[in-house]
């Protein structure tokens, strides 16, 4: 039985982001999003412990920018879900924190999906 470390709720996403790390640069759909970090849904994961610049807006909120550290990866789909990676937000200031918690509630009440 896998134990759950997650600390924040996570809240399905239709958004994209860019996730830039090294000279790699992918845009990608987010999955699943919480303060704590994303799930991105891509055929191409990064490496586990890769660290990564995010940048990610919805609807009227401006683009928040954050690092973030690839946790865990799932490189095929399988019985356990699509592929994709696991980050987890590194240091995020009270601004964009902020900005974040605009976004994830903005996708609660269906308003980046144009509801």
């Amino acid at each position: 039985m896998r134990t759950e470390n997650r600390k924040h709720a996570r809240f399905p996403s239709r958004l994209r982001c860019w996730c830039e790390s090294g000279n790699i640069t992918l845009y990608v759909r987010i999955a699943n999003l919480s303060e704590g970090g994303l799930f991105l849904q891509t055929n191409t994961p990064l490496d586990t412990g890769r660290r990564t610049l995010l940048r990610l807006s919805s609807g009227e909120v401006r683009e928040v920018m954050a690092e973030a550290t690839v946790v865990w990866n799932r490189p095929q789909r399988h019985d356990k879900g699509p592929p994709g990676m696991g980050l987890k937000f590194e240091g995020l200031d009270s601004g964009a924190l902020e900005l974040l918690r605009r976004i994830i509630s903005e996708e609660q009440r269906g308003v980046a999906f144009g509801s």
